[in-house]
């Protein structure tokens, strides 16, 4: 899979302007023209009209005679505008290549910088080692003398990729820290949280070669939040993930970044990259498992997405897995046709796949008899596989150098302290009357010390009981706001007890028989109404008294209305009715907003008592994706003021001069529902309940 450095700028600003061509005849100086022109050649390239860029940058070389920082960077975006359309790396090699001749004679450090970074990519892209070993000792040397941020930055990152290039994994991770350190430094912006991302994901990338997979996987945590906000990269990112979990057989995790690289949008070309490896992967873990059509499957989508993306490294490596697969299945000849296919450009790509390619093509040309193409192609595999072997053990060989001279500075190191020792001997009478002085300073520390931990744990024991104190505040809030609702939904009922019971004990002669027995069946019915309603009551007390939090599920309203009016059946002169057309299903607590429905409707009967003829309605209806019930009674109405209880948290009313609107104010704040009221003296008050649409029915 190709680098993602080599897909993303890096440290280019991307502001979109309007491409205008500007009419340089308003300009009175050269440098205001080129100023000009420069500004409209990077609006083009901000937009990728790469051939139009590439005319307009020849235009501002033509006007750049004679100023080499301008010349510099038109042969810049010239050579940028080649890279980006169709991949014409010879072209846009040979840009860079002048663009940084006039950044040096112009001493411009950006440009210079910016031009090194691309050209080296293109050395990688048309395999120009020496030229590339050349350039990277001359970007060491820059990065050693320069006292810029950016440059450093920028240039140690690609000496980091240059060693990501050549197997050298630990120089490269070295290098690739230093550049991330750097790259935190710079000014924060989008472009650069993503390039340090990116810069984890390589770092990942590189343990995944090694095999230490743990630890790739902790770097590709360490990039995810610098990339969230971009899809291409983050789908990158989990392909990365993918080339973790498929050796670790964790196949949860494999699904997981499979199925996230689908949700990630990006451009079609960078899109088929993306699926295609992604299946190559799954293709992978398949045929390490043995199941061969499940690994077909992936095989297949691999290559047809492969070939969408027309990008030559991802064909490549598609036919290279179906090749596999095919041989696995026992599909020889056709193992043969595709791994030829492959063959063509995975040399120049990755030298690991042609290894493994000429080793599947000697295998199948083996299983089928072949013996003379057998012996060839394995004798290209060995080759390959040998000098693939001899780089990785050149670089052993120059670590292990490395080491050795490590070591022999460390020996003379040692030397050194052995002379240092005897010199210290000589002072060390000296060092004897300092000692008590020494001591005592210690000693002092140590006190310090014990006052400082006395101190903190007594900061700690503190912060629990501050702890438990709120706990302990908490649980009496809860405790006396229950008493509250058990005092306001109860209060009503065993009144109209009371006022039944007195009426028939002090003025019997009032009542008849017909009315007595009326009065008495009144009696019973609200009784066993208040007892069922004070058992609904406690138990959802009893359970609440812990966690005072609601619990959703979804009932009628039907249901509700129902229970309300079987609450208040014993409320005489006043007509309880209620209006459900649509039969409405609510999702949330159903207790908080019985609770809430009882309140309003016991305010609402003792809003009445003074009305003749005291009508209460309560409605349900759906609109807008939104649940509305509403309360509505004929009484004498009031002003805004005395329901301020539901809209200011601070206003604190009892139950019976408050109408308990501190309650339905909290309960109603619990289970995220809205209450509107409005009201007119002498028409009457209106209270509208409204659910949101997570409270639908879904």
């Amino acid at each position: 899979m190709r680098k993602i450095g080599f897909l993303v700028f890096v440290f280019i600003s991307f502001s979109v302007f309007g491409q205008q061509e500007p009419n340089l005849a308003r300009y009175k100086t050269t440098h205001q023209k080129l100023v000009a022109w420069v500004k409209y050649c990077n609006e083009i390239k901000n937009i990728e009209a790469y051939p139009k860029l590439i005319i307009q940058a020849d235009k501002g070389i033509n006007l750049s005679k004679n100023h080499p920082a301008f010349l510099s960077k038109f042969y810049y975006f010239k050579g940028f505008a080649y890279e980006f359309s169709n991949n014409k790396y010879q072209k846009a090699a040979d840009n860079y290549e002048l663009s940084l001749k006039y950044a040096q004679r112009a001493k411009h450090l950006k440009i210079e910088v910016n031009t090194l970074m691309r050209l080296s990519y293109m050395y990688y892209a048309l395999n120009a080692t020496t030229k590339r070993v050349h350039l990277i000792d001359y970007i060491k040397k820059v990065a050693d003398t320069t006292k810029s941020v950016y440059a450093h930055a920028v240039l140690y990152g690609s000496v980091a990729e240059y060693y990501l290039d050549n197997g050298a994994y630990e120089t490269f991770i070295g290098y690739q820290l230093k550049a991330i350190d750097y790259k935190k430094k710079i000014q924060k912006s989008p472009t650069n949280y993503e390039n340090i991302g990116i810069s984890y994901s390589q770092i990942a990338a590189a343990y995944t070669k090694m095999k230490q997979y743990d630890k790739a996987i902790d770097y590709l945590n360490d990039a995810k939040p610098y990339v969230k906000n971009s899809p291409y990269v983050s789908a990158f990112l989990c392909n990365y993930y993918l080339q973790c979990f498929v050796p670790l057989k964790k196949l949860d995790s494999i699904q997981k970044y499979y199925r996230l690289i689908y949700t990630y949008p990006t451009k079609q070309d960078s899109l088929f990259i993306n699926l295609s490896f992604a299946n190559r992967s799954l293709s992978d873990y398949y045929v390490a498992e043995g199941n061969t059509d499940i690994a077909y499957r992936y095989a297949k989508k691999a290559v047809l997405l492969g070939q969408k993306s027309t990008d030559e490294d991802i064909i490549m490596e598609a036919n290279t897995v179906m090749g596999r697969v095919l041989y696995e299945k026992g599909e020889y000849k056709k193992a043969i046709e595709i791994l030829t296919l492959a063959s063509k450009n995975a040399y120049t790509y990755d030298k690991e796949s042609y290894v493994m390619i000429n080793k599947k093509l000697s295998q199948s040309y083996a299983a089928l008899g072949l013996w003379k193409k057998a012996y060839d192609f394995n004798e290209i595999y060995s080759k390959a596989n040998d000098e693939m072997m001899l780089e990785s053990a050149k670089q052993s060989i120059a670590n292990a150098e490395a080491r050795y001279q490590n070591k022999v500075k460390g020996q003379e190191i040692k030397t050194l302290s052995t002379q240092n020792t005897i010199k210290n001997i000589q002072i060390e009478e000296a060092k004897k009357q300092r000692f008590f002085l020494i001591a005592g300073l210690i000693l002092v520390g140590i006190i310090v010390l014990l006052l400082f931990m006395q101190s903190r744990n007594r900061k700690k024991t503190n912060q629990k009981l501050q702890l438990l104190n709120q706990e302990l505040d908490d649980a009496n809030k809860t405790k006396a706001r229950f008493f509250g609702i058990l005092n306001h939904d109860l209060r009503s009922p065993v009144s109209n007890l009371i006022h039944f019971l007195h009426l028939q004990k002090e003025n019997p002669e009032l009542i008849d028989e017909a009315t007595a027995q009326r009065m008495q069946t009144k009696v019973i019915t609200g009784a066993e109404n208040l007892l069922s309603s004070m058992e609904d009551i406690l138990l959802w007390s009893k359970g609440q008294m812990e966690n005072f939090k609601p619990n959703a599920h979804q009932f009628s309203v039907e249901g509700l209305f129902e229970e309300t009016l079987k609450h208040f059946s014993n409320i005489e002169n006043i007509t309880l009715s209620f209006e459900d057309p649509e039969k409405i299903i609510l999702n949330t607590d159903e207790n908080y907003l019985k609770t809430i429905m009882r309140n309003l409707t016991g305010n609402a009967i003792k809003a009445l008592d003074k009305t003749p003829n005291g009508k209460i309605i309560w409605k349900a209806w759906q609109k807008n994706n939104q649940i509305y019930l509403s309360i509505t009674d004929n009484g004498p109405g009031g002003s805004q003021e005395k329901f301020k209880a539901l809209y200011d948290d601070s206003e604190v009313i009892g139950i019976k001069s408050g109408l308990g609107l501190h309650l339905i104010r909290d309960l109603a704040t619990a289970i995220n529902c809205k209450i509107e009221v409005v009201s007119k003296p002498d028409v009457g008050t209106t209270f509208l309940i409204i659910f949101q649409r997570n409270h639908l029915n879904t």
